[in-house]
């Protein structure tokens, strides 16, 4: 069975590790990057079933690299799920002005995270 290919962007380590881990577990083939410039330079080159991005990181907010990838044509289709404890209402319509994206706040749930990913790709 081919793994789903999932992308995780986000620039706190322990974040990072905990979403890769639960995602692993679920059976995807996960890469990772600390920045928004990393996390489009994999988006580009892999075939990606999903990217997970936090909203805050230290080069561009997350909605900004969304926005940079769906100009691109290959992960232009790729579901963004921004994973994020700090969005305000005017972050949560930014988000939602971001075709084929969703949204999970943090702390994340350990036992649902991987589930909730996986519902919001189909």
């Amino acid at each position: 069975m081919i793994n789903k290919k999932a992308l995780i962007v986000d620039d706190n380590k322990n974040n990072l590790l905990l979403e890769k881990d639960l995602l692993e577990l679920a059976g995807f083939e996960v890469f990772s990057a600390e920045n928004a410039t990393d996390g489009i330079t994999i988006a580009r080159k892999e075939k990606l079933n999903v990217i997970i991005m936090d909203v805050r990181l230290p080069d561009m907010l997350g909605t900004e690299a969304a926005k940079v990838l769906r100009t691109d044509k290959v992960p232009c289709e790729t579901p963004i799920i921004f994973v994020t404890a700090s969005v305000m209402a005017d972050g949560i319509d930014e988000i939602k002005n971001i075709t084929n994206s969703g949204f999970i706040g943090k702390p994340i749930n350990t036992r649902t995270f991987a589930k909730e990913i996986n519902e919001l790709i189909k």
